[in-house]
């Protein structure tokens, strides 16, 4: 980490979360940029965005939409980010994601490390012998509807870090890249991320 930088952001946290977007694979964003092309010049790639990162100049570009079709017919909207971008909020996400967990419910699955519906539906499963109800609910357009300064406001209680409040705010103010191509400013909601899983990787100067 270079001292005269603002913030304390160090290359080896950009190197881990380089690497767990490579195990997890996923698509190209707005750019076009496949992993396989971010490798050929990994080591100048991970600087540049790790020197832009701990200078506080990053600022995400726009996230491309696409509609998946759901099973009732309807429509599920999902942002892709670029490669560069995944690997930026994988390093935030490292530092912010430790703490968050404690406060988790333990029969909270989705979106956790460690959890997967298929444990849910094992719980769910098991506990089918015990009870003879169930409740399920649903928040329609939740993740199209999150008030961003109430986000920021509960992130904010659960670190001080000023860069990782800084990026979660610029990504969640971030554009959409629609499927006509028209770019769409958000003043609320964010963007859901599919990816997918797979392998590995190595070192930047």
């Amino acid at each position: 980490m270079n001292p005269a930088k603002p913030f304390a952001i160090h290359k080896r946290q950009v190197w881990e979360a380089y690497k767990r977007v490579k195990v997890n694979q996923g698509g190209a964003g707005i750019d076009a940029q496949t992993l396989e092309d971010f490798a050929q010049d990994l080591g100048n790639n991970l600087y540049k965005l790790w020197n832009r990162m701990a200078s506080g100049s990053y600022h995400p570009p726009p996230v491309m939409r696409v509609e998946i079709p759901k099973a009732d017919g309807g429509i599920r909207p999902l942002g892709i980010p670029t490669v560069t971008d995944r690997i930026a909020q994988t390093v935030v996400k490292q530092v912010l994601e430790p703490e968050l967990e404690k406060h988790f419910h333990p029969d909270s699955y989705g979106y956790r490390p460690g959890k997967s519906a298929h444990q849910a539906l094992a719980i769910t499963r098991k506990r089918c012998w015990s009870y003879q109800w169930v409740l399920e609910f649903d928040i329609k357009g939740y993740f199209d509807s999150i008030d961003h300064q109430l986000l920021m406001r509960a992130v904010g209680r659960h670190t001080q870090e000023k860069w990782v409040l800084l990026y979660i705010e610029r990504w969640l103010k971030a554009a959409v890249q629609m499927a006509g191509g028209e770019t769409q400013v958000r003043d609320r909601g964010t963007p859901q991320v599919r990816c997918r899983r797979t392998t590995s990787a190595k070192l930047f100067a």
